[in-house]
């Protein structure tokens, strides 16, 4: 299948196009403009929910919106983002990554700009829905410009670890700018909007003038497997945020027929998927426009030996507790310690800044240290985060449990991300690298929704049956469900948090321990590289 691989148009017309920029040198700056560029996209992507949810109470009384509403303001932009990264991913790859990019940035200008203008609860949604359409078109572009702009070398872990730093980084940037803007300037949370519109046309401009030019192809588009897992993964991920929140919880219908369809979708894409990679690899049939190229291929799982499964469900379950961790922390500073939100941001600064330190050992390790070391110690340090708010002494200083765990918690996001991106874009054959990054983001996406959705549904559980047993109904919004049983809610959803991250853990030392180095000490040859890679990967597979 490898020759097979190699002697494909797409695969030689890529490999053509990349000695010809390869061989040319780019000069230093230009390269560094393409790493902040792709930086930027991602601070955009994380900042364009946190600024968002820390000025929801601000929104709410603005815009008039019911309480049970609010949460879509985040949600549709976390479900249209999340579940099209596939779709343009795939497009990506066959478009051009600069085309895409430049598509979804104009998408974000214009929503970001519209969403600071919006007037009512269900334009603003509307609007921040489209708005996540422009990140889910950034973020897989991005991963594939930087895997196609550096060859395998320190220089590619580097950009590699400063990609994976923006989500830090824009988390923490979205959460202080954010709550800056809603308290102190004359537009209050309407600001956030415009400064997200600001940043992403001076990125827009940027990836004009660095990014190399598009290598397009003919192939067709698998809009069949586009549709099928979009709707999938849609449905999923409304069940996951909306189950709790229905009227008769997870047994309300539509909750129950949403995820019976939302689950046969994704199990039609699987196999329509599986139709097409063995269509394509019959060389006794003729492609044609009803079967094209799989938007992803299974095999692409199954890459150095299935290592690249186990690395995607790493990614699901770290997510899954780090999501959920920032979430519970913050209900527990404000609704459990009555802390303000400006009190809640200041607590989560060392989490910026130890998120930018994480990167930076990254890109400084990563060609010296096996990828086992950095999955396994970071999902350990981000479980121990989770059991120090889980036994946390809510008399205790900030310094004691709060402040150490603040530090710990992004170890696991950190280390997961960077090393796990270098090492889908090694394995990864060149054609293949924007849906490859764009899967990954999808399980972490999911991963956050799933994370959220179970540790929602112990904490319910718990403060309910802690609130019957000492003689309390807990009603409708849980406000009047006793401190004990609140306490003892927060702890058992951290148990949960660290749960997911220390089955993470044990999988990584399991089935990456044979992995070895995936960053490079030095520059080689990026046609050759990319070949052998690709080769390998696929032999291996």
């Amino acid at each position: 299948m490898s020759k097979e691989l190699d002697r494909s148009p797409i695969c030689q017309d890529l490999n053509l196009e990349k000695a010809k920029y390869h061989d040319a040198q780019r000069s230093v700056w230009r390269s560094i403009c393409i790493i902040v560029t792709c930086t930027a996209a991602m601070v955009v992507n994380t900042a364009s929910t946190s600024s968002v949810a820390i000025a929801l109470p601000t929104i709410e009384r603005d815009l008039n919106i019911k309480e049970e509403q609010l949460q879509w303001l985040v949600s549709a932009y976390t479900l249209s983002s999340g579940c099209l990264l596939l779709f343009f991913g795939r497009l990506a790859d066959i478009y051009g990554r600069k085309k895409a990019f430049m598509i979804g940035t104009l998408c974000q200008v214009v929503f970001s700009l519209g969403g600071g203008f919006a007037q009512d609860g269900i334009t603003l949604v509307i609007l921040r829905a489209f708005q996540g359409i422009g990140s889910a078109a950034t973020i897989p572009s991005a991963l594939g410009i930087l895997a196609h702009a550096f060859p395998p070398s320190r220089m590619r872990s580097i950009a590699f670890a400063t990609f994976a730093a923006g989500a830090p980084v824009g988390g923490a940037f979205g959460m202080i700018i954010g709550g800056v803007l809603t308290q102190l300037s004359s537009t209050h949370w309407r600001s956030s909007f415009y400064l997200i519109a600001a940043i992403s046309t001076l990125m827009g401009i940027s990836g004009m003038i660095s990014f190399d030019a598009d290598v397009t192809a003919t192939e067709a588009v698998d809009w069949i497997g586009a549709s099928l897992v979009t709707v999938g993964l849609v449905l999923i991920v409304f069940v996951l945020g909306q189950g709790e929140v229905a009227s008769q919880g997870w047994k309300t219908p539509y909750i129950i027929i949403l995820s019976i369809v939302g689950i046969i979708m994704v199990s039609l894409f699987l196999l329509w998927e599986r139709y097409l990679e063995q269509f394509m690899d019959d060389p006794s049939r003729t492609p044609s426009a009803w079967t094209p190229p799989p938007l992803m291929k299974l095999s692409l799982w199954t890459r150095a030996k299935g290592r690249m499964a186990v690395i995607l469900v790493i990614a699901l379950l770290n997510w899954c507790a780090f999501s959920s961790w920032s979430f519970w922390v913050q209900l527990y500073y404000q609704n459990y310690i009555l802390l303000t939100p400006m009190q809640t941001m200041l607590r989560f600064i060392p989490l910026f800044i130890v998120g930018c330190l994480c990167n930076v050992f990254v890109a400084m390790s990563v060609g010296k240290l096996p990828l086992v070391i950095f999955a396994v110690s970071g999902t350990l340090l981000t479980a121990s985060a989770a059991i120090m708010f889980a036994v946390i002494d809510t008399t205790a200083s900030y310094w004691v449990s709060g402040f150490p765990a603040t530090i710990v918690v992004v170890f696991g996001a950190d280390f997961v991300y960077a090393s796990g991106t270098i090492f889908i874009a090694k394995i990864a054959p060149p054609h293949e690298r924007s849906v490859a990054g764009a899967l990954f983001q999808t399980m972490t996406q999911l991963g956050g929704a799933v994370g959220l959705a179970v540790s929602t549904l112990v904490f319910n559980v718990v403060v309910a049956n802690e609130s019957a047993n000492a003689g309390v109904t807990v009603n409708s919004t849980g406000s009047n469900a006793p401190r004990s049983a609140q306490l003892k809610g927060y702890r058992s959803a951290q148990w949960t948090c660290a749960s997911f991250v220390l089955s993470a853990a044990l999988l990584a030392a399991i089935f990456l321990y044979g992995v070895g180095i995936v960053g490079d000490k030095k520059i080689s040859k990026h046609v050759d590289s990319d070949k052998t890679i690709a080769a390998r990967s696929e032999s291996d597979g």
